[in-house]
């Protein structure tokens, strides 16, 4: 309840605040490349039910339909203004709409698309008790992820033999940690790690 609270008290207060600043991306990112401001997609939430995760377009439209996966730093599909807001993570701050939503948290795993969350053995699906969140360990520690993926023969077979399972296990480890001080720390450590 408590996180709920805290929840929907920042997410609410982050979009009246950031409301000037959405009015100018959008605006970039029409002007940059044909297509809406907006890109849901669906992904796996808690007790495995599915929900539109919303970002920032980042990429053309219908980029998605050549791979769930970004990768490198030069991903062709990837648009100018779409570099900029990736890199400073802006295109994940339409995300506190799904906070204040109840589809999720500010902090917790970050939520799977179902092609992935598929793959997940027993132990792993424990990261589906919980909402997803818009940052965690994983997210932290995997925040150069695009680049592992752009050196990689086969990116998909590293990410699904590799990179996923050590995210997962970071993401059971924040399921035992939970809490408001552990959220905290999160969060300020996803802040300092953008601006560094």
């Amino acid at each position: 309840m408590l996180k709920r609270i805290f929840d929907i008290s920042f997410s609410f207060i982050g979009l009246v605040i950031l409301l000037p600043f959405f009015i100018i991306i959008g605006l970039l990112i029409v002007i940059d490349s044909a297509g809406g401001v907006f890109y849901k997609q669906a992904r796996v939430g808690k007790n495995n039910i599915d929900f539109y995760l919303f970002k920032f377009r980042s990429m053309r439209t219908g980029a998605d339909k050549k791979g769930l996966l970004t990768v490198g730093g030069r991903d062709s599909r990837i648009t100018r203004m779409g570099y900029f807001i990736r890199k400073y993570k802006i295109d994940e701050l339409p995300q506190l709409l799904n906070v204040l939503l109840g589809d999720m948290s500010l902090v917790g795993p970050r939520p799977e698309v179902r092609k992935y969350v598929d793959l997940y053995n027993e132990k792993q699906k424990q990261v589906l008790s919980v909402k997803p969140g818009i940052t965690d360990y994983a997210s932290i520690e995997y925040s150069n992820e695009n680049e592992l993926l752009g050196k990689a023969e086969n990116p998909e077979q590293v990410y699904i033999d590799e990179i996923m399972p050590e995210k997962l296990k970071l993401n059971l480890k924040y399921i035992d940690e939970q809490g408001i001080i552990t959220d905290l720390k999160i969060i300020f450590k996803t802040i300092g790690k953008i601006i560094k």
